[in-house]
């Protein structure tokens, strides 16, 4: 497997803090609310104390905010990539509450805030990889998925970890039409689910998510294509059987469970073998895929011995 580079970010790779602090105010002041719009009306976006962890972040530039805001698979609010920017503003994030049920010591339904309350945030720049061959860099803020699991002490049956989005037609216009099977659900093997890299997002660049981004939390699994960081999760199940999840119900052929990123497996209707990154422009050259998205050094053990064409 391919070895990702030296992981701890370059100060002339990273946008500053103060710059895109600097830029919002700009906007702001231009657009008078515009940034607040994708949010929960009347609640406007919340600046989040954190720590930045530079061991688990790319050297990679992170994408503008803009781009990270407007170009979207959010399919509760429309196909189109920028459905969910223009047609999110009246979902709402508070209150919320998340079920935890399976296999599992600990379970019941928990505010956003019991959730959050012990955890520590901090800031990872991550690369994601689209399935349709499309990369971004993002600043996620959040704190690691394995922390939350070990709370809930779930059983040796607990071999998956089940998520599910909400359903709200009413707010989501997205699922009022059967493009999917709603709502939303995700799963990871329980290995994955427990590795360092996969966090719960609840904010991006120092701030909390926009709507259209997954508010108030999500899954970001980097090593994966987009659509396994399933977005505004509402139920953590553990499971003793992989589960049934969306796009794998939907359309098998193209979208398997795992959906690790693979150049050497092409989408049956294109290929995965090179990509290019948002914001670059349509006439950018495309680069090569890497193996597990860059991160293959970390997470090539929990597949060893796989057959990564049929488990894909």
């Amino acid at each position: 497997m391919p070895k990702r580079s030296n992981p701890d970010p370059q100060p002339s790779e990273i946008t500053p803090q103060a710059v895109y602090l600097n830029r919002r105010r700009l906007l702001q002041g231009m657009a008078g609310a515009a940034l607040v719009g994708p949010f929960t009306p009347g609640l406007a976006a919340t600046s989040l104390k954190y720590r930045r962890n530079a061991a688990l972040s790319t050297s990679a530039p992170a994408n503008s905010f803009e781009d990270i805001k407007t170009y979207n698979n959010f399919y509760e609010f429309g196909t189109d990539k920028s459905d969910p920017a223009e047609r999110s503003g009246q979902f709402r994030t508070r209150p919320w509450s998340v079920s935890v049920a399976g296999e599992a010591e600990v379970t019941g339904t928990f505010t956003l805030e019991d959730i959050l309350k012990p955890h520590a945030l901090e800031e990872r720049i991550y690369r994601l990889r689209c399935v349709e061959a499309w990369s971004m860099v993002i600043p996620w803020v959040g704190f690691p998925l394995a922390d939350l699991i070990k709370r809930f002490r779930p059983t040796s049956r607990a071999r998956y970890v089940v998520f599910k989005t909400v359903y709200r037609p009413e707010e989501m216009p997205g699922q009022r039409f059967p493009v999917l099977d709603w709502p939303y659900v995700e799963g990871l093997r329980m290995d994955e689910a427990l590795h360092p890299l996969t966090i719960l997002a609840v904010g991006v660049y120092g701030e909390t998510l926009p709507n259209q981004n997954g508010a108030p939390l999500r899954l970001v699994v980097p090593w994966k294509y987009g659509f396994k960081s399933i977005k505004s999760i509402v139920e953590i199940r553990f499971a003793e059987k992989q589960p049934s999840t969306s796009w794998n119900l939907s359309a098998p052929r193209e979208y398997g469970f795992y959906a690790n990123v693979n150049p050497e497996v092409d989408h049956p209707r294109w290929s995965q073998a090179r990509e290019r990154r948002i914001g670059a422009g349509l006439f950018a050259p495309r680069e090569p895929t890497r193996m597990f998205n860059g991160y293959a050094e970390q997470v090539a053990s929990l597949y060893r011995g796989m057959d990564l064409r049929k488990n894909f």
